[in-house]
């Protein structure tokens, strides 16, 4: 503690020098610093901002019986799987499903399936996976975070993407009906494994009574433990729907979907031109992770015309044997391609987070080795690298997600932080300052250059400052 005290010490001597740069330089001080992942979106009308922070509250927040908790239910908030790193990313919890596949796909809706409840009020209402499934898979928690600048991509690019496709691979546009509007035109699916919500507010709606047991009124039709109708009787004393207004005239399911449609997409830090980034797109892997969008238009402006950066493409490809074996209207061996923003903050990868357990670049060669079908080209390209390229690969991906000047990566920018950016040298002092240590976008310090100009001088120290107080 003694050594970071005078860590600041310093720091407060160079900073005072930093602003005063940055009041002589108003270009300069408006460069943004992303928001980190939790954080809002830029951009939020007053009241968009209330209704991110009530929907956060409300997201965070343990749901108890009398609210309409169960009577089965994975978890009792929905923060209790979106929690890591912060409220409204992953975790390595899955859930598990289950279904039929011979001599017919059959989902068992009528057994309770395809989700299988692990909790619930009572242990006479507790599920089990039954006899008749002879598909049992987990599927991981995915983040919430760019939620509502994902549903702000216009249909017409994934539309074109889908009609005029990179060489070897074919992806599908699924389309789907959004629960708030069952009458109206369907919808390409942007959320789920399988592409199987449309909007945030299906998203919301779906989990709020499949994962939480909160009926609601667009899904007002408890989940009866495997399937048996007459036990919620005996388990569940509150009726439907359960979910209601709050002294505002919000939902639960309207605050849920205000906190994922406000929250900030996960930052890339270096912004652009690491080397990882040329060798991923060689390898072929940008053919389904297409590293970039621009929203159509929506009804906040602060969702509307984004460039975006999300690695994803939002359309099902045939993966092979990945496939999790659940047919239905999305093949059995398809997938929706998973955007990889935020990846460096995960613990757990592909759709059933079997890619999990060793360091970053362990579980990034995990993941790349089970990809088949479609994505074969792509792994064979990748395993034919140099050591070299797979570390500059990697690196790549361990930007999509990372803060400015977070030299630790753990979504915080912190006195340790500061330390490591003052005392390993990249830090060059005045900008422009004779003998200042060059910096490329592939190493450590990159972190650190926000303007991206090749250095780390005074100019970025300032806005370290601002990133370390949050002003």
């Amino acid at each position: 503690m003694a050594m970071l005290r005078v860590t600041n010490r310093r720091l407060g001597r160079a900073g005072a020098l930093a602003l005063a740069l940055a009041l002589g330089d108003a270009a300069w001080a408006q460069i943004p610093i992303q928001p980190r992942m939790g954080e809002p979106l830029p951009g939020l009308t007053p009241a968009e901002l209330l209704r991110f922070q009530a929907g956060k509250a409300v997201f965070n927040t343990p749901l108890a019986a009398a609210d309409g908790l169960g009577p089965i239910f994975n978890d009792k908030s929905c923060a209790g799987c979106h929690g890591s790193p912060t409220v409204g990313g992953s975790s390595t919890r899955t859930v598990t499903m289950f279904a039929k596949t011979a001599p017919a796909f059959d989902d068992l809706l009528y057994l309770g399936g395809p989700l299988l409840q692990s909790q619930s009020l009572s242990e006479v209402c507790k599920e089990v996976v039954p006899v008749e499934a002879d598909l049992v898979f987990l599927r991981a928690t995915p983040i919430c975070f760019g939620a509502g600048l994902v549903e702000a991509i216009d249909e017409q690019d994934l539309f074109y993407l889908e009609q005029f496709p990179p060489p070897g691979v074919s992806g599908v546009a699924r389309m789907v009906q959004a629960v708030e509007n069952p009458l109206g035109p369907p919808l390409v699916g942007k959320y789920g494994w399988k592409a199987d919500q449309p909007t945030v507010m299906s998203w919301s709606a779906g989990p709020s009574r499949n994962e939480l047991g909160l009926t609601n009124r667009f899904l007002s039709t408890e989940n009866a433990p495997n399937g048996n109708v007459s036990l919620l009787a005996l388990c569940d004393t509150v009726a439907d729907p359960e979910d209601g207004p709050d002294a505002f005239g919000f939902d639960r399911i309207d605050r849920f979907a205000d906190f994922m449609r406000f929250l900030a997409p996960p930052p890339q830090t270096p912004k652009s031109g690491m080397t990882g980034e040329a060798i991923f797109n060689s390898v072929g892997c940008a053919s389904c992770h297409v590293s970039s969008f621009t929203t159509g238009a929506a009804a906040s402006p602060a969702l509307s015309g984004q460039a975006i950066k999300p690695y994803g493409d939002y359309l099902l490809h045939d993966m092979g044997s990945l496939g999790d074996n659940f047919g239905g209207a999305a093949l059995a061996h398809e997938m929706m391609t998973r955007a990889l923003w935020g990846m460096s903050q995960r613990e757990a990868f592909l759709h059933d987070g079997r890619a999990t357990g060793g360091t970053f670049a362990q579980d990034v060669h995990t993941a790349i080795q089970q990809h088949d079908g479609e994505a074969v080209g792509a792994r064979v390209s990748y395993n034919a690298l140099t050591p070299a390229d797979k570390s500059l690969l990697v690196a790549f991906l361990a930007s999509l997600g990372r803060a400015e000047f977070d030299y630790e990566n753990d979504n915080d920018v912190d006195e340790f932080d500061w330390f490591f950016l003052q005392y390993t040298g990249w830090f060059g002092g005045p900008a422009g300052a004779p003998g200042a240590p060059a910096l490329t976008p592939d190493q450590d310090g990159a972190v650190a250059d926000i303007d991206q100009d090749g250095d780390f001088d005074l100019r970025d120290w300032g806005h370290l400052q601002r990133a370390f107080t949050g002003q």
